[in-house]
């Protein structure tokens, strides 16, 4: 699975992590968060975030 990285501040949503922060368990693919689901750092939505390269 391909990590995301928000464009505004840099944070990588890695899905082997998952975010525990917000109840999105380890092994969720970017594409499987829910539709509002938000960057942990900034608040930025999904659409802020770009594959990793």
């Amino acid at each position: 699975m391909k990590k995301y990285v928000c464009k505004l501040c840099g944070y990588v949503y890695d899905p082997q992590l998952g975010d525990p922060d917000n109840n999105v368990p380890p092994g969720t693919a970017f594409e499987k968060l829910p539709e509002n689901w938000v960057c942990p750092l900034c608040g930025a939505g999904k659409d802020e975030f770009e594959p990793e390269n």
